[in-house]
């Protein structure tokens, strides 16, 4: 069965950095998307960067030019290096999975995904103060 384990979450200052991990199993990885999503108390869950088998990424707005994403696939992992961090950025950071085509991989300007992923971990922590 498929799983997502998330690591790397912490306490950072603001203007710090953290790289958060994803181990992934139980599926066929090279064959899905793969994204990062993150959920701050009250309000909605918001996709922060997604990533196609192709090696393409896409970004929301509020993360472009500050966060990276990337997959390994040799180790079947994902990552997203996250820098200048604000506390607006404080959140738990899922890793998600969904099968798909590449057009349906992507995370839109404004953060919502251009299709609902299906498998999710259960997240890491981020907390910026």
């Amino acid at each position: 069965h498929v799983q997502l384990v998330e690591s790397g979450g912490g306490l950072v200052q603001p203007g710090g950095s953290l790289r958060l991990s994803c181990a992934a199993s139980g599926f066929t990885y090279n064959r899905f998307c793969m994204g990062w999503f993150r959920q701050a108390p009250g309000k909605e869950r918001e996709g922060v960067a997604a990533i196609d088998n192709a090696g393409r990424s896409s970004y929301a707005d509020f993360v472009t030019r500050r966060f990276t994403i990337s997959r390994d696939t040799a180790e079947n992992a994902l990552h997203l290096e996250m820098n200048m961090l604000k506390p607006e950025d404080t959140a738990k950071y899922y890793c998600a999975a969904r099968k798909g085509p590449a057009w349906s991989c992507g995370i839109q300007a404004q953060g919502a995904p251009v299709m609902e992923y299906d498998y999710w971990g259960k997240g890491t922590q981020v907390t910026v103060s």
